[in-house]
């Protein structure tokens, strides 16, 4: 999962982007509202987590044009604003969830979860390919009776994979959605993470293999 984090405070948009990588997923993170509308129009992202003092722009105005374009990303505000009639104001413009600062690290994790479970792009709360069963809650993944130790770059891999089971996913796609801006992954890395996931699954009876497509990308072709 990649995350749009916009937060004007250094100190706190640090601290909660190196939480949300903690929890598995890539995250953007931007001081500027501009900047951060131009990567939303760049990159498919699952949640924005949007504050709204930015300095350039309210962060109000960034929720607005993003609803205006139809983007249907599930966003999450986070402000000092607390009262009732400013949480609503956020409401109306098309904030899904809203929390206020000062928050807990925990429960910003959950309503992450919440708002994933709630997403219209997380119509399933599970997917499932031959004998293994993925939850898209974050819950570990499991084959059978047998939990699969997965590290979050390889639970996004093969998130990935079981989402165009039988179909190719290619290079490209897979080091875009490994990359964060600034910090591109190289085939490399995307041939390493194949490698360590395919060992993972060793012996597991999944009921599908991993093939390389030479020049192309990677398959999941179910054996079952």
């Amino acid at each position: 999962m990649r995350i749009l984090l916009i937060e004007d405070n250094a100190r706190l948009r640090d601290l909660t982007g190196q939480t949300l990588r903690e929890a598995g997923w890539l995250v953007d993170a931007f001081q500027l509202g501009e900047d951060g509308f131009e990567a939303l129009q760049q990159v498919p992202y699952d949640i924005v987590i949007l504050d709204l003092g930015l300095p350039d722009i309210d962060g109000l105005d960034v929720l607005r044009r993003i609803r205006k374009r139809k983007m249907s990303v599930p966003t999450l505000v986070l402000t000092a604003r607390g009262a009732v009639d400013e949480r609503i104001d956020g409401l109306d413009a098309g904030a899904d969830d809203y929390l206020t600062k000062p928050f807990n690290n925990g429960e910003l994790i959950a309503r992450i979860r919440a708002l994933m479970r709630r997403s219209p792009q997380a119509v399933m709360p599970e997917l499932i390919v031959a004998n293994v069963v993925l939850p898209l809650s974050g819950e570990p993944a499991r084959c059978g009776d047998q939990v699969l130790d997965l590290a979050p770059r390889e639970r996004g891999l093969l998130e990935m994979l079981m989402r165009s089971a039988d179909q190719v996913v290619s290079k490209r796609k897979i080091e875009h959605s490994f990359s964060e801006f600034g910090d591109e992954r190289s085939a490399n890395a995307v041939e390493l993470s194949v490698s360590r996931l395919r060992k993972r699954l060793e012996g597991v009876g999944t009921g599908f293999a991993i093939e390389t497509i030479r020049g192309v990308g990677y398959l999941l072709r179910t054996t079952l």
